[in-house]
Formats: structure tokens, sequence, C-alpha cells
């Protein structure tokens, strides 16, 4: 019964953060740290491990209808590698809570530009965009290497306050977490071993949420309503940041 519960809770969780652009490693941590009490590492190296193989078939998909943006995307992806790998080692000597603070400004903060920029209809994107996307790639990398988590509310925040329409960014964000979802796997496993009686279930039900997030996104594209869905991104990312620190 666990196991299948394990694989429903991947399905809607793949689903969802894949059609938003997200990893979902974050619904990963908390599922394993409050439901298994695992200790902190092995809880963050599962999550971002659960997370890859989920983002790697929405990213495919993504690719084959042509949205991802691959200028933006490598710049941020160029700029959060070495990001992972500096949060990974730095992140023994960070008091848990200075980072929850820190993350939960940031998170805030990105979830009210976007509502500001729609609220303002700027469709143009920053002069400045190649320098704040490798910014927005460093915030998205050092939540990755410190963490575990996925990283992607900078990065779909970002992409989204940049100028980029609700679905490419989302679509783009799911690419450059690929790269880093690889890459914090990789650190993580030195730390941490990873859960597999978890794992394991909820990266089948995450695969599946993948195959169906791209078809669900196909839909929403068409709507007349689909400005509705970054103010839902929005406030998503303010809602985590205020959760992070409770």
């Amino acid at each position: 019964m666990a196991t299948f519960l394990l694989i429903i809770l991947g399905i809607v969780i793949g689903t969802i953060v894949i059609a938003l652009g997200g990893g979902g490693a974050a619904f990963y941590l908390g599922i394993l740290s409050s439901s298994f009490n695992l200790p902190p590492a092995t809880a963050a190296a599962t999550s971002i491990v659960t997370a890859f193989p989920s983002l790697v078939i929405g990213t495919i998909a993504y690719i084959h209808q042509g949205r991802v943006n691959f200028h933006l995307g490598n710049q941020m992806l160029i700029a959060s590698l070495p990001a992972v790998i500096i949060g990974a080692l730095i992140s023994p000597y960070i008091p848990q809570q200075l980072y929850k603070w820190l993350i939960a400004i940031i998170l805030v903060v990105l979830g009210v530009q976007i509502i500001i920029k729609q609220n303002l209809h700027s469709k143009q994107k920053k002069t400045h965009g190649k320098f704040a996307a490798a910014m927005y790639g460093v915030l998205s990398g050092l939540m990755v290497g410190i963490a575990g988590l996925s990283g992607g509310g900078p990065v779909l925040a970002g992409l989204l306050i940049l100028g980029l329409d609700t679905f490419n960014a989302t679509a783009t964000s799911s690419y450059v977490l690929v790269g880093m979802s690889f890459l914090g796997s990789i650190m993580h496993l030195t730390t941490g071993n990873i859960y597999w009686q978890a794992g394991i279930p909820l990266i089948i039900g995450a695969i599946i949420g993948a195959i169906i997030a791209p078809l669900l996104v196909n839909k929403l594209a068409k709507s007349k309503h689909v400005y509705l869905v970054q103010y839902f991104i929005a406030i998503l990312l303010i809602i985590m940041g205020i959760k992070t620190i409770l």
C-alpha cells in the first residue's frame, strides 16, 4: 500500500511540477523527511535523484514541441553548474536557519516580481538579460548544491521576468534543471545514501507524470486564460518562501 501511494504521489507531483517548469525535489524532500524521518543528507540525495529521470523525459518532450529557449537556458545552465559544486561543498558549514531565511526572501521577492511584471504587461526582455540570466542560474545552483532542491523557483521566475512566455519558460526551466539535477545527484551521492525503498516508487510515478505534463501544457497553451498560470506560479513561489521559515 505504501509503495502504491508513493507512486500516486509521484504522478501528481511529476505532472504538476514538470508542467510548471520545476523538478519537484522540494516536494520529494518534504515527503522523505516527514514520512520516513531520513537524515538530511539521505533525504537531500534521494530527492534530487528522484527528480532527475522525470526532468529528462519532460525536457525531451518540450524540445520536440519546440518550446525550449536554448539561448537563455544555456546562459543559466553555464552559470549554475559551478554554483551547484560550490553549494555542495559549503553546505556543511552553512547554518540551516540562515539558509532557510535567504531562500524564503529570494522566493518571495521573485514571486512579487512576476506579479508586478504581469500587471505592467511588459513583453520586452531586459537589456542586461545575459547577466540577469547568469544570476538566476547561480541562485538555483546554490539551492541544488546546498539543500538537494531542484532549483526550479529562481530559474522559472528569472525566465518569466526576462520575457519568455509562460510555457516556453516552463520548458526552458526543465531543460536547465536537467543539467543541475544531474550534477546535484552526483554531488549528493558522495555525501548521503539513497533511500531506494521510497525513491524508486516516487521515480516511477514522477516519470508517468512527466509524460502527462507536456500534453497538459499543450492543452493549457491554447486557453484564453493562460496568463493566469503566471499568477499561479508567482503565488506558489511566495507560499513556498513563507513555508520555508515556518
